[in-house]
């Protein structure tokens, strides 16, 4: 079986190399040329680990290709991934279907008799059944009724792509047809063989499956979050709260680090696209509450920096602030909707001199935030520093040394966006400890 990936961003790039590690015979398309050169010679065009691995190996094995031709993808492949992005529109929630629906009216016209494509990215419930239709207007009228469309919502985490895609923990398959699900058991039989389960449903649940993960996910972050605001208030400890909440089988640890808040492509945009479906389907009730969960996440941003502030003394100007951190979570490059370099603009803004440090994510925090300072060390970024914030948890900051980082400094204070530093290793060497939802010394 021959497979097309069209989209060759985040998710197309990893699922492309993911399905020649599975023996497939790929050819991603994308309409970028720069990006398609830089796949072709087997690396990525941002971070992810074990990418480029994966890429190198099976671009020079000849498995995977790469192509700008919609012809040559319409002829190659039996199966069609769409992973085209899926952003949110300009001044409104909603989501931008543009990339999508270009890719299905490329695509069409060029499609075989028997080829079933497949929708990987996220879309608002009810646009695969528009889609199908779209899809059939547009292909050769005399193939048109033997073409088939499945939705199989991808659940990558940015960091761990790679493992999420060849290890997933479900398989989740919207369809109208036995004979697509057929096709993608066929494709996915590495991982069902695996023990991986499939959950097969219409199109509009598995459409709803993403949405309502990535709304419960962000629904958690936000509820410990609300919980540290609490905490702040009353003196409490929220790292201990949430620890005492995780033994409870009901409620789970995972994603109760209480800290800066989500951002990156996703949830932020998912959430806000997922309300403004529902209003659409006259169902804006049910999630209402979603508005205070996306509230709450901003807040942490607005709280780190009013910390710091108190931290300096009422004011940013004449100060030095070493911000560590750009990427919106750590393993990757990405710095979409960041809350560390919102942070690190606000304070800028307000008269601070920022400095910033990330192990993966400059190029890009430089082309987002240009007016920003920028370090190539964490040690660079902290000299002379008023005030270190720690806003993306790397590893790399985890093993800083506060004694060794200490006679670099203006001032040895450190604020802790993360909840994930040792508040008595770095008091004991003579640092001042602050971090959200938690009591000072």
């Amino acid at each position: 079986m021959r497979i097309t990936v069209i989209g060759t961003g985040y998710l197309g790039a990893t699922h492309a190399a993911c399905m020649a590690e599975l023996g497939y015979e790929v050819l991603g398309l994308d309409i970028v040329p720069e990006k398609i050169a830089t796949l072709s010679q087997g690396r990525s065009p941002m971070y992810e680990p074990g990418l480029d691995e994966l890429l190198q190996k099976h671009v020079v094995s000849g498995r995977l290709r790469f192509t700008t031709d919609w012809a040559e993808a319409g002829a190659f492949g039996e199966v069609h991934f769409v992973c085209t992005n899926t952003p949110q529109r300009k001044g409104e929630f909603a989501c931008d279907m543009s990339y999508v629906e270009a890719a299905f009216d490329s695509l069409a016209p060029h499609l075989r008799e028997g080829a079933v494509v497949v929708g990987k990215s996220t879309v608002p419930v009810g646009s695969a059944a528009r889609l199908a239709e779209r899809m059939a207007s547009g292909a050769p009228a005399d193939i048109a009724d033997t073409i088939e469309l499945a939705w199989n919502p991808e659940f990558l985490r940015e960091g761990y792509a790679v493992q999420d895609t060849l290890h997933p923990d479900r398989l989740v398959v919207g369809t109208r047809s036995p004979r697509a699900e057929a096709v993608l058991r066929e494709v996915y039989a590495p991982l069902l063989e695996a023990g991986v389960p499939m959950v097969v449903t219409d199109f509009a649940t598995s459409e709803l499956v993403k949405a309502a993960a990535n709304s419960f996910l962000a629904t958690k972050i936000s509820f410990i979050n609300a919980m540290a605001e609490v905490c702040e208030a009353s003196g409490a400890d929220v790292v201990q709260l949430a620890g005492a909440l995780a033994y409870d089988e009901r409620i789970g640890g995972k994603f109760l680090n209480s800290g800066l808040g989500f951002g990156g492509g996703c949830l932020p945009k998912d959430i806000r696209a997922f309300m403004a479906r529902a209003g659409e389907l006259g169902a804006d009730q049910a999630l209402t509450f979603l508005r205070e969960v996306d509230s709450i996440n901003m807040r942490r941003r607005s709280r780190m920096v009013e910390l710091a502030r108190e931290q300096l003394g009422g004011g940013f100007l004449g100060q030095r602030i070493a911000v560590l951190g750009a990427a919106f979570k750590p393993n990757s490059d990405d710095v979409r909707d960041s809350p560390a370099l919102n942070v690190a603009a606000q304070i800028q803004l307000q008269g601070g001199q920022v400095t910033v440090y990330d192990p993966k994510a400059m190029d890009n925090a430089r082309k987002l935030f240009p007016g920003l300072s920028f370090a190539p060390t964490a040690h660079e970024a902290a000299t002379g520093a008023h005030v270190v914030l720690h806003l993306t948890e790397w590893q790399e900051f985890r093993d800083l040394d506060p004694a060794e980082l200490g006679p670099l400094v203006a001032e040895r204070r450190i604020l802790d966006g993360r909840n994930v530093l040792d508040p008595h290793k770095w008091r004991s060497a003579g640092w001042t400890y602050r971090a959200l939802g938690r009591p000072g010394e």
